[in-house]
């Protein structure tokens, strides 16, 4: 009989622990199966549409007989170059879409395939913490292992600082060095920002050490109060060491059409497109299509997105902080995140336990982030301003019921 505790069963699934947002989801399920309404703040999901033309344009293509076969695996030509010239427009990078740009199925499977294009058994990646769980998972996917940085959010910019200071000594005290640094501004979870100074230290040291670099810019056009997300690829010699990740999922509301691309040095695309050539056969050529169009459309309906973004953070900040649950509000991403109450003694899985018993609110518990993520849960701006608004008065009505607990404590506590 086989089963999967015998040593040489799926070694790499041994190493991969139980997804923490599993366990407040299941409860979230459970719930809803016995009628509960639930506000759903928890997973990065966006709820808007992509723009109709967008949609028209899918539909379009699909009905046509010719388009329904295997499709290219790199992208299209004509994808590629929509997304060099998208490039070039917003943020003034000049890129070659036959070296320096290929599709991916998503952000996670192209960085993903692309830590296993680059990792071997031994090497060593560097991560943020708290972070995207697929960017600390993927090199140990791939045979790697990873050094965490721990990214401190703070009420002023010293997080990047810090930040920038821990990585330069891990790269320079590490054995053996470090093969890639992995970073993602506007960050997911913290919402933290950076600007182009900050880049730009960070290409400089890279070259020095012979460090790769890759940028997640999942977020590159959720941001509100007139900040602009750098990209990398701005800076002067980025190419020679970095590759950015572009997603459509949020700024077009394009999330489960699974596009996004790695664009920049060539070397590390021509591998990755070396290795998708055995793995899969690209994207439906209607999404491909439609993408053109996507990124060939005014960027207006994207900052139109953001807008609604904006609003929708800033009901829930301000909702928190009238419920004297002080947060500050960010300046990108679809998220808030929170440290949770000083007089709340929870971790955050326990307080994301409780805000989904008590108060009907779903939430990210920040210790799925990473270890130092605990003692701060993430909101998802995933639903309209009324439902934010709901969400809010379920909190208000929790804290309530706690406080009144707190008290009948205090008695036992202070004989």
């Amino acid at each position: 009989m086989i089963d999967d505790t015998m040593e040489w069963a799926f070694p790499r699934i041994k190493r991969l622990p139980q997804y923490v947002f599993s366990m407040v989801n299941e409860l979230k399920y459970r719930m809803r199966r016995q009628g509960e309404d639930i506000v759903d703040l928890g997973m990065g999901n966006p709820n808007l549409p992509p723009a109709k033309h967008i949609i028209d344009k899918l539909c379009e293509v699909a009905q046509k007989p010719h388009v329904h076969g295997y499709s290219a695996s790199r992208g299209i030509p004509r994808l590629r170059k929509a997304i060099c010239d998208f490039y070039w427009r917003r943020y003034g990078v000049k890129l070659d879409p036959e070296r320096e740009a290929i599709l991916t199925i998503g952000a996670k499977e192209g960085y993903s395939h692309l830590m296993l294009a680059m990792i071997s058994p031994g090497d060593t990646v560097i991560v943020s913490n708290p972070t995207y769980p697929i960017h600390y998972y993927a090199p140990i996917i791939a045979g790697g292992e990873v050094h965490s940085v721990p990214l401190n959010f703070s009420e002023d910019e010293t997080c990047q600082e810090e930040f920038l200071r821990r990585l330069y000594e891990i790269i320079k005290t590490a054995m053996p060095k470090p093969k890639a640094v992995v970073v993602s501004f506007p960050h997911n979870p913290t919402t933290i920002t950076v600007d182009r100074d900050f880049f730009r230290d960070l290409v400089r040291f890279a070259k020095e050490n012979g460090i790769w670099i890759i940028h997640d810019f999942a977020y590159a056009d959720i941001a509100f109060d007139g900040y602009k997300p750098p990209s990398i690829l701005e800076i002067e010699g980025a190419k020679d060491v970095a590759v950015e990740i572009y997603s459509m999922s949020k700024g077009f509301s394009m999330a489960g059409w699974r596009v996004a691309f790695v664009l920049g040095n060539e070397i590390l695309i021509k591998n990755l497109a070396h290795l998708k050539s055995y793995l899969d056969y690209g994207i439906f050529t209607p999404i491909q299509v439609a993408s053109i169009i996507a990124l060939d459309s005014p960027y207006e309906i994207v900052e139109e997105n953001a807008r609604i973004y904006e609003k929708r953070r800033n009901v829930l900040v301000e909702g928190l902080n009238k419920l004297g649950w002080k947060v500050k509000k960010p300046k990108a991403t679809m998220f808030v995140w929170a440290k949770i109450p000083e007089w709340i003694n929870m971790n955050s899985l326990d307080f994301s336990m409780f805000l989904l018993k008590e108060a009907k609110v779903a939430v990210s518990p920040g210790i799925g982030f990473g270890q130092y993520g605990e003692g701060y849960v993430r909101f998802a701006l995933v639903e309209n301003e009324h439902r934010i608004r709901q969400a809010i008065r379920g909190i208000r009505k929790a804290f309530k019921k706690l406080q009144r607990e707190v008290k009948k404590l205090e008695p036992e506590r202070n004989p």
